[in-house]
């Protein structure tokens, strides 16, 4: 019998849009699973990423920035991420070390102090982007907008203090049972991940009006054998105009997102891959409940 208890629990990230959840997920995961992109708003769903120790389980998970929603989906991402911020055992405040905390950052540190957890890390990210004056400064006006049982600094990209993260909070966790089986490293479906590394192609190549409108759900995906995969997924737009953005003229640019999406697919699944793409126009989309509930983005309870 072992003379340490067994920790178990969950930390929630939390922030303002583009602080680096998703790469700091990534990055203690040590695999791709959350989708990166410079555009606000990147996260839409919540997402769970396991990591084992050897007297732990630590689920690390990744929520949508908080931020001042425009319509329907935004109300709907910060139900996701202030609902995961009630009911983490560990909640992770996560400050941009190269943008000036303003009243964003004050918002969400409301929530955080007023979050049950019994565990408050204060983390100043993208340390690699900032000189040390500039890290220290961030760091003490982020100490003012409350209290917090700790802070770190980190850098996701470059794997700085990313195990001392884990550590850190891992030996905060309450005693508890495994909540995931060990082979279990996420707990979203394949569909969903397939429509999430589509989506991270369309963020990376289209202006930035567009991303915003753009929802995608996988229609099928079918194994047909060990080494091969057959997947259709349906791109979502708002407008005729944007429908003509996303293929592109003669079809380049839907090319160019199916050849990317198709190599990320390729290593998440260990097979060669058959990725057919489709461009639908449903006309402010992202104001109705039913379709951001199909598309997998509304806060579920």
């Amino acid at each position: 019998m072992s003379e340490h208890p067994f920790k178990s629990g969950f930390v929630a990230l939390v922030g303002r849009p583009s602080v680096g959840k998703s790469t700091l997920l990534n990055a203690c995961l040590k695999e791709k699973i959350a989708i990166t992109s410079p555009v606000a708003q990147t996260t839409r769903r919540r997402l769970r990423g396991v990591v084992n120790g050897p007297n732990f389980q630590l689920v690390i998970i990744d929520t949508p920035g908080l931020h001042k929603p425009k319509d329907a989906l935004g109300k709907e991402l910060n139900k996701t991420a202030l609902g995961e911020l009630n009911d983490a055992d560990c909640v992770a405040f996560l400050v941009d070390a190269t943008k000036p905390v303003g009243r964003g950052d004050e918002w969400v540190a409301k929530h955080v102090s007023a979050a049950r957890a019994s565990y408050k890390l204060l983390v100043i990210t993208k340390a690699d982007l900032a000189d040390q004056e500039k890290v220290s400064a961030q760091l003490e006006a982020a100490q003012k907008l409350g209290h917090f049982d700790d802070v770190l600094v980190l850098s996701a990209t470059e794997d700085f203090n990313v195990q001392a993260f884990v550590a850190r909070v891992a030996e905060h966790l309450p005693e508890g049972p495994k909540w995931f089986p060990d082979d279990m490293d996420v707990d979203a479906s394949d569909e969903d991940l397939v429509a999430e590394f589509i989506r991270e192609k369309l963020l990376h190549n289209l202006r930035q009006e567009v991303p915003h409108s753009i929802g995608v759900v996988c229609d099928k995906l079918e194994f047909l054998s060990d080494t091969h995969a057959s997947i259709a997924a349906t791109i979502l737009v708002e407008r005729e105009s944007q429908k003509g953005i996303v293929v592109g003229q003669g079809g380049s640019m839907i090319k160019r997102i199916g050849i990317q999406a198709r190599k990320d697919l390729e290593k998440l699944f260990n097979c060669s891959v058959y990725l057919d793409l489709q461009v639908r126009v449903q006309p402010q989309w992202r104001k109705d409940a039913n379709e951001i509930r199909r598309l997998g983005y509304a806060f579920e309870d």
